[in-house]
C-alpha cells in the first residue's frame, strides 16, 4: 500500500476545511514526504488543543489523539517541545469556536 506523503495530506486536509469555511494555516512546514503532523485546534477563547497521529503497535490502527489541551500558551509550549524533538514536524493552526477539526471524517481519521 503506498503511503500519502505529509506535503500532499496536508495540501488535501487544508482544503477540506476550506470547503467547510474553516480557517487553517501552517505554521511550521515539515519534511514533504514524511513529517509528522501535529493539528492545533485554536477555539478563539483562550483556549486550544493539539492533536497528534498514534499508532497502536497491538493493531496497527491510527487514530489522532490530544497531545495537550488548555490555555492556547501551554499548549503552544507542549507544540514547541515537540518541535525541538522533531524538526521534521508540520503544524497546523485550524481556528474554529465551534471547535470542528475535521480530523474524524472518513480519510482523515485513521
Amino acid at each position: 500500500m503506498t503511503r500519502l506523503t505529509a506535503e500532499f495530506w496536508v495540501a488535501a486536509y487544508l482544503r477540506r476545511l476550506t470547503l467547510h469555511n474553516i480557517p487553517a494555516f501552517v505554521t511550521a512546514k515539515g519534511d514533504l514526504t514524511a513529517g509528522a503532523i501535529l493539528v492545533k485546534l485554536n477555539t478563539l477563547d483562550g483556549a486550544a488543543k493539539a492533536f497528534q497521529r498514534s499508532f497502536d503497535l497491538m493493531t496497527g490502527d491510527r487514530a489522532w489523539v490530544v497531545l495537550a489541551e488548555g490555555p492556547e500558551g501551554d499548549v503552544d509550549q507542549a507544540v514547541n517541545k515537540q518541535r525541538s524533538f522533531d524538526p521534521d514536524i508540520w503544524v497546523i493552526e485550524v481556528e474554529d469556536r465551534a471547535g470542528r477539526h475535521l480530523l474524524e471524517e472518513d480519510g482523515l481519521a485513521g
